[in-house]
């Protein structure tokens, strides 16, 4: 008996591949955040990139920039409030509260200093924070207030004229952490493929990959053997040191590894996303497409490669 068991054929891990690239049956950990969509005007796009660019800096990931955020779309006239040129933007965070504070922080900072520009709340929700209504005490005192279809914007005197911009904006509960791992032999190739993925996700309404060009090559896990950090270099994917640790997911011909991290509106936007930026980055060169969970600790969202494509 024991012997037939051992004999039988064991159950093995059912891989797809799509152009010769190895999809792993696995899925990516995602989690729920907060976010807010914000629309950017100004005279030209010139000074609405400057606006745009400047309030998504520093903002690659909630554990050391307080908010995830990135330039969703970019705006014609005809798609803005205004009909001036202009730009959608995201920012998520982990709670309402800290949203509030990033966006007025934000706003405050490096679009209200911006020349020619508004800010309009680009979402419709039942939830709110308050932010023009903060930042209005910039106006001294000679700040006026306008409603516009029942909703309230400040008009803050500035240099220029004035700065308009929304009292409430609109937030709602989102997806952070999307992810998939590309996985090849070289670091040209495999930057190839982020590139070509990240190019197709970008095309996908409301949703961001907010590290630099969409890209990470430090990613992390969850914890550290050092108490005081809440995140560490997830060793399992680094492969420089796949001999020396106890459980490395990097196969024996592949070099180098990157990760592309999205953060969605909603489940069906992520879901697009990757699925675009999977089939994008597939190819002859690339070796395995994985992506990063924790076991469902971390998130409730699974996103499961298989389904995906």
């Amino acid at each position: 008996m024991e012997l037939d068991k051992l004999l039988k054929p064991r159950k093995r891990k059912v891989y797809m591949k799509i152009n010769k690239t190895i999809i792993d049956d696995t899925y990516a950990e995602a989690f729920s955040m907060w976010s807010a969509k914000v629309i950017i005007t100004a005279e030209s796009d010139y000074w609405a990139m400057g606006a745009a660019r400047a309030m998504t800096g520093m903002a690659t990931s909630v554990i050391g920039c307080k908010c995830e955020a990135g330039i969703d779309l970019k705006l014609s006239p005809n798609e803005t409030p205004d009909g001036r040129p202009g730009y959608s933007i995201l920012v998520f965070t982990i709670d309402k509260e800290s949203l509030g504070k990033r966006l007025i922080e934000r706003i405050g900072q490096c679009v209200m200093t911006c020349p020619t520009t508004a800010c309009y709340s680009g979402f419709e929700s039942e939830e709110t924070v308050n932010v023009g209504g903060a930042l209005r005490y910039f106006g001294d005192g000679y700040q006026i207030s306008k409603k516009i279809d029942g909703k309230r914007f400040w008009r803050i005197p500035v240099f220029d004229g004035e700065f308009l911009v929304s009292e409430k904006f609109g937030v709602k509960k989102s997806v952070g952490g999307g992810n998939f791992y590309i996985l090849g032999n070289n670091v040209t190739s495999c930057l190839e493929a982020c590139y070509d993925a990240v190019k197709e996700m970008k095309k996908v309404e409301n949703v961001i990959m907010p590290f630099p060009k969409g890209v990470v090559r430090s990613g992390s896990k969850v914890g550290s053997k050092y108490k005081d950090l809440v995140a560490s270099t997830n060793h399992a994917y680094c492969p420089t040191i796949r001999g020396i640790v106890k459980s490395s997911s990097i196969p024996s011909n592949v070099s180098t590894c990157y990760e592309i991290v999205v953060d969605g509106a909603d489940e069906k936007a992520v879901a697009k996303a990757m699925k675009v930026g999977i089939n994008a980055a597939a190819r002859e060169e690339v070796i395995q497409i994985t992506a990063g969970n924790f076991g469902g600790k971390l998130g409730q969202y699974k996103f499961y490669l298989k389904d995906l494509i």
